[in-house]
C-alpha cells in the first residue's frame, strides 16, 4: 500500500515508562542483542514494563521466525509464553495436542515491519500503526487472531478513510471480511464518485471490485467519469498482465465489465467526442448506440441504458422563517459566514442561499469551506433568483468530506442585487435524518450573518 494514500497517525498515549525501557535496551543491548545478565528487572516497577523490555529480544528466547518473503526475511526472537498469552493461534501453535518444538518457524506472508507491530501489541500492550504497515498489520492481526489490535487496524483506516484510497480500502475490506469498513469505503465512493474513480488507487482494484463499483446504483458520477476510469484501470491491468495496452487488450481486460458502463446514459455530446472515439468499442457498437439517440425505434444493446439514480441530496435549514425589511440585508462584497459541526460523517455538496426580494435578479457567488483556517473547497458560480423567497442551490464542483465533532466555517461573498431575504429565529441545533448539525457564530462574518439570523440557510450533503 502506498504511504501517501493514508496520514501517518498513531493510535495510544506514549507510554514515558516505554521510552525509559527503549532508552535501556538502547544502552545496554550488546551486539546479539541481548541485555547483560544484571538486576535489570529491578529498573521497572510493573509486569508491563518488565514484559516490554523481552519485545523483539534475544534474551530467553525460545523461538525465532524468520517472516517475510524470499529476499527480504528478518529473524525476530520471541517467547513462547507471552506469545501463547497474546494469540490463541501461537498457543495452539507452541502447547496444543499438535504443536510442534520448533525453534525456527517461517512466515513468508507477512511483512517484518507488521509482524513486529503485532508482537509489540502483545508484549507492550502498545498499538503504534503508520499508514505504510497498517493493512499488513490488520492482516497479521486477522491471521494470529488479535481481534483487539485487528479493531484498532480498522478504526484508523475508517479514520483515514477518503476518496483517493475508498476504492483500494473497498477491495481489502472484502478480503478481510470487515462489513463496517466496506459500508464506510461505499459511503465514501457514492459521494465523492468522480474524485475516487480518477483517484490512483482505482486502477489498483482487481475485477470483482471493479464490476462492483460498475453496478453501483447510487454512483454520484457521470457517465463519461465512469468510463474514462474503467479505461484506465484496463491500462493498469493490462500492465499486470504483462500485456501491451493496446486497445484490443484493454478491451480484452475490461471483458464483460464494459457492458456495465452505461454508455447509452452518456449526452450525445460526451459520447461522439469521448467514448465512440476511444475504439474500445466495436464499430456495431458504435452505430447502435448513435441510433439509441437518434432513431425512434431502439436497436436493442448490451449495455445498460437506465441512467444511474445516483444519491438523493438533504438539506439541512437552519432558520425557522425568513423575512424582508428594507435596507437591512444588502450585499457590498461582505462574507457571510456561519460555522457548523455534525455527530457523523457527512459530505457537504453545497448551499442553499436567500435571493433578491426585489424582483428576479441574477448572483455571482464565491462559496468556501474551511477547516481551522484550511479551505477544504471553493467554488466560483452564478445563480438566478426568482424574486421569491425559496433558498437556490449553489454547489462545489465535487462533495466536501466532513468528520463528525470539529467545527467547520461555511462562507459566501455575494455580488448582485443587495437587497434580499434574509433568515430568522436561528437554531442552534438540528436534526436532519440521522445527521445532528450544531451551528456557531464565525468571526468570519463581516456582513452579520450569525446564528439567529442572515444568509446561507441551508446546507446541502450527502449521508
Amino acid at each position: 500500500m502506498a504511504a501517501e494514500l493514508f496520514p501517518t497517525k498513531k493510535l495510544g498515549p506514549a507510554s514515558s515508562t516505554t521510552t525509559a525501557v527503549q532508552q535501556y535496551q538502547q544502552q545496554n543491548r550488546n551486539n546479539n542483542n541481548t541485555i547483560p545478565s544484571c538486576n535489570w528487572q529491578g529498573l521497572y516497577p510493573t509486569i508491563r514494563e518488565r514484559n516490554s523490555v523481552m519485545f523483539n529480544n534475544e534474551l530467553m528466547a525460545d523461538v525465532h521466525f524468520v517472516v517475510g518473503p524470499p529476499g527480504g526475511t528478518q529473524q525476530v526472537p520471541g517467547h513462547k509464553y507471552v506469545l501463547a498469552v497474546g494469540s490463541s493461534v501461537f498457543h495452539a501453535m507452541f502447547y496444543g495436542e499438535l504443536a510442534e518444538d520448533k525453534e525456527e518457524i517461517r512466515i513468508p506472508d507477512v511483512e517484518p515491519p507488521s509482524f513486529l507491530a503485532m508482537l509489540k501489541y502483545i508484549y507492550c500492550d502498545e498499538i503504534d500503526l503508520c499508514a505504510d504497515t497498517v493493512l499488513a498489520t490488520l492482516y497479521a492481526a486477522k491471521k494470529y487472531i488479535v481481534p483487539h489490535l485487528a479493531r484498532a487496524c480498522v478504526n484508523f483506516l475508517e479514520t483515514s478513510l477518503s476518496a483517493k484510497n475508498a476504492c483500494v480500502l473497498l477491495s481489502q475490506s472484502c478480503l478481510f471480511e470487515e462489513p463496517d469498513l466496506m459500508q464506510r469505503c461505499w459511503e465514501v465512493i457514492d459521494a465523492q464518485a468522480e474524485l475516487a474513480l480518477r483517484s490512483e488507487g482505482f486502477t489498483d482494484i482487481d475485477s470483482v471490485t471493479l464490476e462492483s463499483i460498475l453496478r453501483r446504483e447510487t454512483l454520484n458520477a457521470k457517465e463519461m467519469v465512469v468510463f474514462e476510469a474503467a479505461l484506465s484501470w484496463a491500462e493498469a491491468e493490462c500492465q499486470r498482465l504483462d500485456l501491451t495496452p493496446t486497445i484490443e487488450n484493454k478491451r480484452l481486460a475490461l471483458g464483460k465489465a464494459i457492458y456495465l458502463i452505461r454508455i447509452p446514459t452518456m449526452t450525445l455530446d460526451d459520447f461522439a467526442n469521448g467514448a465512440a472515439q476511444s475504439g474500445v468499442l466495436t464499430l456495431n457498437e458504435t452505430n447502435d448506440i448513435f441510433l439509441w439517440y437518434t432513431a425512434a425505434k431502439k436497436p436493442e444493446l448490451l449495455f445498460a441504458s437506465k441512467p444511474r439514480k445516483g444519491l438523493a441530496p438533504q438539506r439541512c435549514h437552519r432558520f425557522q422563517s425568513c423575512a424582508y425589511r428594507s435596507n437591512q440585508w444588502r450585499y457590498r462584497g461582505r462574507c457571510d459566514s456561519i460555522q457548523f459541526a455534525v455527530d457523523k460523517r457527512v459530505f457537504i455538496a453545497g448551499f442553499g442561499l436567500y435571493g433578491s426580494s426585489c424582483g428576479s435578479a441574477e448572483y455571482s457567488a464565491k462559496i468556501e469551506l474551511k477547516r481551522q483556517g484550511v479551505p477544504l473547497g471553493q467554488s466560483l458560480i452564478k445563480y438566478f433568483s426568482d424574486g421569491s423567497s425559496s433558498t437556490f442551490p449553489v454547489w462545489f464542483e465535487y462533495p466536501v468530506q466532513i468528520e463528525p465533532d470539529t467545527f467547520y466555517t461555511a462562507s459566501v461573498v455575494l455580488d448582485g442585487n443587495e437587497l434580499s431575504y434574509f433568515g430568522q429565529e436561528g437554531m442552534t441545533e438540528v436534526q436532519c435524518g440521522k445527521v445532528t448539525f450544531q451551528f456557531q457564530c464565525s468571526s468570519d462574518s463581516t456582513n452579520g450573518t450569525g446564528v439567529q439570523g442572515g444568509q446561507i440557510p441551508e446546507l446541502i450533503f450527502y449521508a
